[in-house]
């Protein structure tokens, strides 16, 4: 085992840019340049901005939208459809019929307006 001369704990650690919490980073950094969606974020925090602007960039607020439709915006942006469909209805981005037919955008009752708040 060989022994690493000791150094101040400031030098051990590489000198990194500093975002402060309050700073939301932008959901345009998920996708590349070609309009695709470059991965479904793990964070909740960055997962849940990524469906908010998903939900308002892609459907209507006050239409309703066969499966297949729901399929093909979301195919548009990421090839697994289903997760992003599955989270948008959990999070409460989208409302399902019981049978899973139809699909209606919905307002976050946590959020005035529907506006989701900036994500850090």
């Amino acid at each position: 085992m060989t022994s690493h001369p000791s150094r101040p704990a400031a030098e051990s650690r590489p000198a990194t840019e500093h975002r402060p919490a309050a700073e939301p980073r932008p959901v345009a950094d998920l996708f590349s340049a070609d309009g695709r969606l470059k991965a479904v974020p793990r964070k909740p925090a960055r997962r849940e901005a990524l469906l908010a602007h998903l939900a308002a960039t892609l459907f209507e607020a006050d239409r309703t939208y066969r499966e297949s439709e729901v399929n093909e915006a979301l195919r548009a942006v990421h090839e697994d459809f289903p997760a992003l469909r599955r989270y948008l209805v959990t999070g409460g981005f989208l409302s399902r019929t019981k049978d899973g037919a139809d699909y209606r955008r919905q307002q976050r009752p946590d959020s005035p307006g529907g506006a989701i708040p900036a994500v850090a």
